[in-house]
């Protein structure tokens, strides 16, 4: 279940370094997998295929996943643990463990769920099917809300932008089954021919819902009808670039401004629907998405309105529905979109819907065997290490106002560091999980975190809350919190090794804490202030100086080809490629400060600056197929694993002095971009 409504772009894809996986025979001194080296690659022309080579050449993209890198090794080791720790709960009678433990188990009884087919659904289904006026939609929507279906808009619970303190309702678009608002209009071939599949995927589930429930409902007009709804939803939304700015989605409204803004649309019935506090003012972010939302309901045929709803319901619902469904689902979702050539074992798919569902519960088994005291410690030492690299580097920076600084250093020792795993525990008492009812579950527990997420509305924002469970192998920061947060689940070995070679860990652990620190100045997070308020504290010069220094990194990853034909989004991607960029520039000072005048040793052939860099670009090694490619490069915020090593690395003097790189090579800019 998302956790809120706005989905910012702070987040780093997960990473994971190297240790102790060298292949039999390469024996390595510091830590390195010297296996991944491509020795006949010239670091100078191409730091990705050199440090990345032997991974690229010989780690086959496994059959189930649309990708295969260092990280998704450590998500798959993380896996099994959480499986085994499942498969313990569900077999025991601790009552710590119970709920996890009936969850996952009723998620891996597959034969009864094969049983009740889309049987789940019917009384639903039957409500959606005996909805006949607007006047009644309200209500019908909000049930569908709590359940996890995301129909016409998504609602739910944010810190106010600028009253970052306190929780405020907020309502987004929303609504539609492709990725991206962008994918119902681009007119490419690929992208024609991808909206065709897509409108056979949703006949082919209308017709499985059809076939399992008896419902009278003709696949090809009912699909045909789905898409020319979720296209007027589309039109109206914001595209990924303009939702970038925090101003373009901030709109504080009071209930009878949207009311007016939709007379069509009983919001008092909605409220009242999903349980709602008394809501003095809400933030609507795409106001103009609202209006084209209620002109959509009141010209739209009732029936139409039925048809699409019994689409979002069955979309929200495959992964619990039976076979059919869930390979039908796989077929346009991980094998048309994603290049996936087989769907994932049950087993990993219910550790993963356990997690989603119940990740607290089980993050503190996951962080009983997987997270030492000791792990805690030594993260947070490094954080502060980061911390003041970060501080030096604001105070020298020559384009920045004294001003302007100081505002920066304030924010900087603002910024709270969460470690591991929440200080306070969710409690999940109020969640019934039902052995054998699989996907009953599923819809009590986005019941109950829709509940959750409704409860906060009107109440001091809680920032020890965190966004992502803990087995997690991630890690992001939170802009309207100022604080970066660092999972168990990429605290740990092989990611970050107590007592490695120093630079090692820096390359990679420390380049991540980077990342999220430097979030909090990229293109989004410097606007807002010290206590998560969105606030203008800039000079009109600094914020030029900052916007020309951004421009050129925009330049510079534009000119790269994600796939095909199909370039990186160089603003897209602007707010994690700046983060790249400073992460690994403040990791390699505190890695040199930490090295201190006597300097360090020569291992495995390399000097202490090139295993920091080899580090580094090993923790992206990684191999995806094109369908993803492409996905991503039109959705995601992130560059491609080879521009995130080899565009920040072609940045960086010390670099090219490491691996003694001459101007003119490709991996040495003739012109550095540099913001921090």
């Amino acid at each position: 279940m998302r956790r809120h409504v706005i989905a910012f772009t702070f987040v780093a894809l997960p990473l994971a370094v190297a240790l102790a996986h060298a292949q039999p025979g390469a024996k390595s001194e510091s830590g390195l997998d010297l296996s991944l080296l491509d020795r006949g690659a010239d670091p100078c022309t191409d730091f990705y295929a050199y440090a990345c080579g032997g991974w690229t050449k010989h780690q086959a993209i496994p059959a189930d996943r649309s990708s295969w890198g260092v990280a998704e090794r450590l998500q798959e080791e993380n896996e099994t643990r959480l499986r085994r720790i499942l498969e313990d709960a569900s077999k025991g009678t601790d009552p710590a463990t119970k709920k996890i433990g009936d969850y996952y188990a009723s998620c891996m009884d597959e034969s009864r769920i094969d049983a009740r087919g889309a049987a789940a659904l019917q009384p639903v289904l039957e409500r959606i099917a005996a909805w006949s006026n607007l006047r009644d939609l309200p209500p019908l929507l909000a049930d569908l809300h709590t359940m996890g279906v995301n129909a016409f808009f998504g609602f739910g619970a944010e810190a106010d932008f600028k009253e970052a303190s306190l929780v405020r309702a907020i309502a987004d678009q929303g609504g539609i089954g492709l990725p991206d608002r962008d994918y119902y209009f681009r007119d490419d071939p690929k992208s024609v021919e991808l909206r065709k599949q897509y409108v056979e995927h949703v006949g082919k589930m209308m017709a499985l819902t059809a076939a399992t429930t008896g419902a009278k409902t003709a696949a090809t007009p009912a699909a045909d009808t789905v898409m020319t709804i979720e296209t007027a939803l589309a039109k109206a939304s914001l595209d990924v670039v303009t939702r970038r700015d925090p101003a373009a989605i901030y709109h504080k409204m009071t209930p009878a401004e949207l009311q007016a803004l939709t007379p069509s649309f009983d919001w008092a019935l909605y409220f009242r629907g999903v349980a709602a506090p008394p809501i003095d003012a809400l933030n609507v972010t795409v106001p103009d998405f609202f209006k084209a939302f209620d002109q959509l309901i009141a010209s739209t045929p009732v029936a139409d309105v039925r048809t699409y709803l019994r689409w979002q319901l069955v979309h929200a619902s495959a992964a619990m529905l039976s076979k059919p469904f869930v390979d039908e689902n796989f077929r346009f979702y991980g094998a048309t979109l994603t290049g996936a050539k087989e769907l994932r074992p049950r087993w990993k798919r219910c550790v993963q819907y356990t997690d989603g569902d119940l990740g607290e519960a089980l993050g503190q088994a996951f962080v009983r065997e997987a997270f030492p005291a000791s792990a805690k410690e030594d993260t947070l030492k490094m954080v502060r290490e980061l911390e003041s690299s970060l501080e030096s580097d604001i105070k020298g920076l020559s384009w920045m106002s004294d001003g302007t600084k100081q505002q920066a250093l304030v924010k900087l020792h603002a910024v709270a560091n969460k470690i591991g795993y929440p200080d306070k525990w969710r409690d999940y008492g109020a969640l019934q999980i039902v052995r054998g009812d699989a996907i009953g579950n599923s819809q009590r527990a986005n019941q109950f975190e829709f509940r959750r997420q409704m409860n906060r509305i009107g109440k001091p924002l809680d920032k020890g809350e965190w966004e992502m469970t803990p087995p997690t192998v991630n890690a992001y920061y939170h802009p309207l919190q100022n604080n970066i947060n660092f999972p168990a689940g990429i605290l740990q070995p092989p990611f970050y090794k107590p007592g490695a070679d120093a630079a090692i860990n820096y390359g990679a652990a420390g380049a991540v804490i980077g990342h999220e620190l430097t979030h909090g100045f990229d293109d989004q997070g410097r606007q807002f202030d010290a206590q998560g308020n969105l606030k203008d504290w800039w000079t009109p010069d600094d914020a030029k100086a900052f916007d020309e220094r951004a421009q050129c990194t925009v330049d510079q990853y534009s000119a790269f080809t994600a796939v095909d034909d199909v370039k990186v989004n160089g603003k897209l991607t602007l707010g994690e490629n700046v983060a790249d960029n400073g992460g690994l520039r403040i990791a390699l000072m505190a890695y040199l400060t930490s090295l201190g005048s006597a300097g360090g040793k020569t291992l495995d052939g390399f000097t202490p600056e090139q295993r920091f860099f080899i580090s580094y670009g090993q923790s992206w090694c990684t191999n995806s197929r094109p369908e993803r490619e492409r996905m991503l490069a039109q959705t995601n915020p992130h560059s491609p694993p080879h521009f995130r090593v080899n565009g920040v690395v072609s940045n960086i003097p010390e670099f090219a002095k490491a691996f003694s790189c001459k101007a003119g090579q490709p991996m040495v800019r003739e012109t550095s971009c540099r913001v921090w």
